[in-house]
């Protein structure tokens, strides 16, 4: 068999293939970087969440960011050992907590956002600064049609 021919061209020109294709690379660079020094995609999400909108209670952020009620108490339990968060009682209700972002992870967060760009860079880096921005217009419209929250 020779497997040094390209997938067929009706494989090649599937829009979904070739975002699955995209998407796969994109979460590898961006993950690497963020590895490098100890982080997540999901401790970027809640940070940018907590910065962008203040504080707020687990089942918010959970909403906001996207992650799994049942995920977040690991990212925010590796925030709060890092110091990025902090969990105080809520005073409206003693049965939850608030989460804030603290100086250290306004800090964490523009060093996260560096590193995604950086890995969004090499994954985008055969298209121009025009292109890019097409790009995310387009991919916006997509999932905005179909109702997704991000």
């Amino acid at each position: 068999m020779d497997s040094s021919r390209p997938a067929p061209e009706r494989l090649r020109t599937l829009a979904s293939r070739l975002l699955a294709f995209a998407a796969t690379q994109g979460d590898r660079l961006v993950g690497d970087r963020l590895a490098a020094v100890g982080a997540r995609k999901w401790h970027y999400a809640v940070l940018a969440s907590l910065q962008e909108y203040g504080p707020a209670s687990q089942a918010e952020l959970s909403r906001r960011a996207g992650i799994y009620r049942s995920d977040m108490v690991a990212v925010l339990n590796e925030l709060a050992d890092g110091g990025y968060v902090e969990r105080t009682p809520d005073h409206a209700d003693k049965r939850r907590n608030v989460i804030t972002i603290t100086d250290d992870g306004r800090r964490r967060l523009d060093r996260l956002q560096g590193l995604i760009a950086a890995g969004e860079g090499e994954l985008l880096v055969p298209l121009s600064a025009a292109e890019r921005d097409e790009l995310v217009r387009l991919l916006t419209l997509v999932v905005d049609h179909h109702g997704e929250r991000m």
